[in-house]
């Protein structure tokens, strides 16, 4: 995973990075954990500058938020909450999970948008009540970017300051990157096992 990553950093530079961290919020292949601090060790070495590193780590991930963003806008809380009945059990998503979400965003709307760039496993879903709100697109872009570069910079800056320690940091990386990918899919397994039960729970 380690050698994958930055494999098509180095392949496709600041655009990789980009594309990475719009895939990530699509669809966690990878997390952005690891992509960034990758990301920052290429900056060091010399590959790219740390500013283009920040700057195509929050365009891709401020990507994958509009993209969330416009399903949630386009479809609506009544045909995506249809979806969810249908489909949930794979999408990992109860409808009873999204009136939540929904109503969380209506409750905190800005603020939720900036802090939930910031938070693991939310960053992806917040910007579906946004759409379904229909905040501003504008008003959604500019927060999303805020909170997009608030969540890339420090960690792509912990991976230019370790560059130094690479070698090292990168036999126990490597490892850790694989865990951390198998995991998600754990995760995820279990919440498709457990559909049934976190549904009549919350119904």
């Amino acid at each position: 995973m380690f050698d994958w990553i930055t494999g098509m950093i180095d392949a496709m530079g600041g655009f990789g990075v980009g594309l990475l961290m719009f895939l990530e919020n699509v669809f966690p292949p990878i997390p952005s954990e690891l992509i960034m601090p990758l990301a920052g060790f290429n900056a060091a070495r010399g590959d790219m500058s740390l500013a283009i590193v920040i700057f195509w780590g929050t365009v891709g991930t401020l990507a994958g938020a509009w993209m969330w963003y416009w399903i949630g806008r386009t479809y609506g809380k009544a045909r995506l909450r249809r979806l969810a009945e249908r489909h949930g059990r794979w999408l990992s998503l109860a409808p009873e999970e999204l009136d939540r979400a929904a109503d969380w965003f209506s409750r905190h709307e800005g603020r939720a948008v900036v802090i939930g760039r910031l938070i693991p496993a939310i960053r992806t879903l917040i910007s579906v009540p946004a759409g379904i709100e229909r905040m501003s697109q504008a008003r959604f872009l500019l927060l999303s970017a805020v909170g997009s570069f608030l969540w890339t910079t420090p960690l792509a800056m912990l991976g230019y300051w370790l560059e130094s320690g690479y070698d090292l940091v990168a036999a126990w990386l490597d490892p850790i990157s694989t865990i951390v990918v198998v995991g998600l899919l754990g995760v995820y397994v279990w919440r498709v096992i457990t559909f049934d039960r976190r549904q009549g729970k919350q119904s």
